[in-house]
C-alpha cells in the first residue's frame, strides 16, 4: 500500500504487510500508521476496509478530527472504536531563532481510532513518534518477547501501543524542557543585572505567553488521558480484568508524566514572575538611593545659597562688604557650613551606599 504503514503486531512476532489483508489476523492486531495526505488519499479505500472488517467505519466528525492538525488534545468514543486524539510537544528545529517563541514549540496533533484489534494512527508527515516506533518494535522482537521479571516486551492490543505512543509523545517534552529552562534563565539573568538595562520585555512576553500556551496544552492532554481512563471502567468483559488493570497502569504513567510537565511548567512561570518582581523591587531600591542622595546633595547646598543670597542683597551695609578679607570670610564660613553637613549626613548615612 502506497505510503502508509501496516504492522501486525502478535506475542513475539512483529510482520510488515505490503497490502490491505483481506480480514484482520484472528491473533494480535493492526496498526496502519498514515500521513494525513496519505489519509486523505486512501480514503475510500480505508472506509470500505474499516466497513469490511469492523463493520463500524470511520464517522465523518471523527475523520475532520483526524486531518485537522490544529485541533486540541480531547477523547472521544463511540460503541465500535475510541478517538484520541492528542498534541505531542517537541523542541525547536534546528535554526530557529532563540527569541522566536512561537517557533520554537512546535505541537501537532496526532490521532489515534482504537478499534478492538485494530490500531489507526494519523500523523504530521515525517513524524518523529511513528518513525520511533517503527523503529522500536522490531527491535523488541530481536530482543526476545520475554524479560524475566518484566513481562511481554511488545505491546499486546491496540491500546497498550496508544498509550506507549502517548507516554513517548510526552516524554518528548523533555527536550523543549532543557530548552525552556536555559531560555527563562537568560531571561532572569538579564532582569537582574543591575549594570545593565533591561529592554528585551518583547522577549520576556513571548516566553510567558509560551509557558501559557504549553500549560493549556497539557491540561488538555490530561483530560484526555482521564476521559479515557473514565471510559476504561465501562468497558464490557471484551478484556480480562489483568489486562484492564495493564492498561490503567500505563494510563496513569501517562498522566503522571503530563502531572511533571505541568509542575515544570508552573515552577518555570513562578520563577520568572519572582524574577519580574525582583527586577522592579530593585529598579525601585536604586531609585530611591538615587533620590536620597540627590535630596541629601540639595539640603547641603541650600545653606550655601542662603548665604550667597544675603551677601548679594542691594544695601551698602551689610557686614564684611567693605572688609578686605570679607569675600573669603565669607567663602569658608560657606565651605565650613557645607562640610559640616556633609559629615553630618554621612554619620547618618543620607549620603553613600550603605542603607
Amino acid at each position: 500500500m502506497q505510503g502508509a504503514q501496516i504492522l501486525h503486531v502478535r506475542r513475539g512476532q512483529l510482520v510488515a504487510l505490503q497490502e490491505w489483508p483481506a480480514e484482520l489476523p484472528a491473533e494480535g492486531f493492526l496498526w496502519i500508521a498514515l500521513a494525513r495526505e496519505e489519509l486523505q488519499a486512501q480514503f475510500p479505500t480505508l472506509q470500505a476496509r474499516l466497513a469490511h472488517w469492523t463493520q463500524a467505519p470511520l464517522l465523518d466528525l471523527h475523520v475532520s478530527d483526524l486531518l485537522n492538525e490544529q485541533l486540541p488534545s480531547h477523547f472521544d468514543n463511540t460503541r465500535a472504536y475510541d478517538l484520541m486524539v492528542m498534541r505531542r510537544l517537541a523542541a525547536a528545529r534546528d535554526g530557529v531563532a532563540q527569541a522566536d517563541w512561537q517557533a520554537a514549540i512546535d505541537t501537532r496533533a496526532v490521532g489515534f481510532a482504537i478499534y478492538a484489534r485494530l490500531l489507526l494512527s494519523v500523523h504530521p508527515q515525517d513524524c518523529p513518534v511513528q518513525s520511533h516506533f517503527a523503529e522500536r518494535l522490531p527491535l523488541l522482537v530481536d530482543e526476545g518477547e520475554m524479560r524475566a521479571g518484566f513481562g511481554p516486551r511488545l505491546p499486546l492490543s491496540p491500546n497498550e501501543l496508544m498509550l506507549r505512543m502517548l507516554n513517548h509523545m510526552v516524554d518528548s517534552y523533555l527536550d523543549l524542557r532543557r530548552l525552556l529552562t536555559r531560555r527563562h534563565g537568560e531571561l532572569q539573568q538579564a532582569l537582574l543585572d543591575t549594570h545593565h538595562h533591561f529592554h528585551d520585555w518583547s522577549s520576556l512576553l513571548a516566553a510567558r505567553d509560551a509557558l501559557n500556551r504549553l500549560e493549556d496544552l497539557c491540561e488538555d492532554q490530561r483530560a484526555a488521558v482521564q476521559e479515557w481512563l473514565d471510559a476504561l471502567l465501562e468497558w464490557s468483559d471484551q478484556t480480562s480484568e489483568q489486562e484492564r488493570e495493564a492498561l490503567r497502569v500505563r494510563a496513569r504513567d501517562v498522566i503522571e508524566h503530563i502531572e511533571r510537565v505541568l509542575s515544570h511548567i508552573r515552577r518555570l512561570a513562578s520563577s520568572t514572575e519572582s524574577a519580574v518582581q525582583m527586577h522592579y523591587a530593585a529598579v525601585g531600591h536604586r531609585t530611591n538611593s538615587i533620590m536620597k542622595v540627590l535630596t541629601a546633595l540639595t539640603a547641603v547646598f541650600l545653606p550655601l545659597n542662603l548665604i550667597t543670597g544675603i551677601f548679594g542683597m542691594n544695601f551698602d551695609a551689610l557686614p564684611l562688604i567693605h572688609a578686605e578679607q570679607g569675600a573669603w570670610i565669607a567663602l569658608g564660613l560657606m565651605a565650613a557650613v557645607g562640610l559640616g553637613l556633609a559629615w553630618w549626613f554621612r554619620r547618618k548615612r543620607y549620603l553613600g551606599s550603605r542603607s
